[in-house]
């Protein structure tokens, strides 16, 4: 049986990542799309719910959504394109300019849009390249280790099975290396990032101000035995990480239950 998988991302319909993932992906079964009509990046889990959206085809197989974001893409799509039995076998977002490590993964439309597709009860991975020195140094080593990973591991899934329980989605990131520079794979956990602020205070031409957020480093905290996924990147090796929806702490229920009967 032919196999569906639906794509998505959060840089836009045009981005040159998603279509590396496409061309990676086709070998395994049909590729439906549907990604935002602009970057959605750091959307969150968000969806929209204060306007109308609109599925536009460009192509066989292929629409972006007007205004939407990654999680409305795969919501949408879920109900809007494909019938009850005829589900999507495998959701994959990216591949993302740019990292999504550790707490970055809350910010993640990338992340968020297999987020979305757990919770739709559909196997998901969100892959992620990670650049050294700006946007413009992908050119340097181009999506072909991005591409191999994705391909890998999304076949993995079609013909043996998600590895991971409902809710759980598989978060990688790519190393900023050609695919013969590359150790390998690293199965880790989202690490401790160090968070600054790197807002400017700019002026327009009216004299009006305004503010534009930037990018932090990745800075993080060392993790034991470099087990985290920012290590991992530095490392040289390709990170997957399982993540899970459910962020209770439970390690603190019996004490927020003790502080409060105190």
């Amino acid at each position: 049986m032919l196999k569906r998988i639906l794509v998505t991302n959060d840089d836009g319909f045009e981005s040159e990542g998603l279509h590396a993932l496409i061309k990676a992906l086709r070998p395994l079964g049909q590729v439906i799309v549907v990604a935002p009509t602009t970057e959605k990046s750091a959307c969150g889990h968000s969806l929209t719910l204060t306007r109308p959206l609109r599925l536009i085809q460009i192509d066989d197989d292929f629409f972006k959504l007007d205004d939407g974001t990654p999680s409305d893409c795969v919501y949408l799509s879920k109900y809007a394109l494909f019938a009850e039995d005829k589900m999507p076998d495998l959701v994959v977002s990216g591949i993302n300019v740019g990292s999504n490590m550790g707490e970055d993964i809350t910010y993640s439309g990338t992340a968020s849009a297999a987020m979305e597709a757990v919770l739709q009860g559909i196997p998901a991975i969100a892959i992620s390249q990670v650049y050294a020195n700006g946007p413009a140094s992908i050119k340097e080593h181009g999506y072909e280790l991005a591409q191999k990973y994705a391909h890998d591991l999304a076949k993995k899934i079609l013909e043996g099975g998600f590895p991971l329980p409902k809710r759980r989605f598989l978060n990688v990131n790519i190393p900023p290396l050609k695919v013969h520079e590359c150790k390998g794979l690293r199965i880790t956990h989202a690490g401790y990032k160090m968070y600054g602020n790197d807002a400017h205070l700019h002026r327009n031409p009216r004299g009006e101000e305004y503010y534009w957020i930037g990018t932090h480093v990745l800075e993080w905290q060392p993790s034991e035995n470099a087990t985290c996924d920012l290590s991992a990147i530095r490392d040289g090796f390709v990170s997957v990480t399982p993540i899970k929806l459910d962020m209770s702490a439970y390690e603190d229920i019996d004490t927020l239950k003790s502080w409060f009967n105190d």
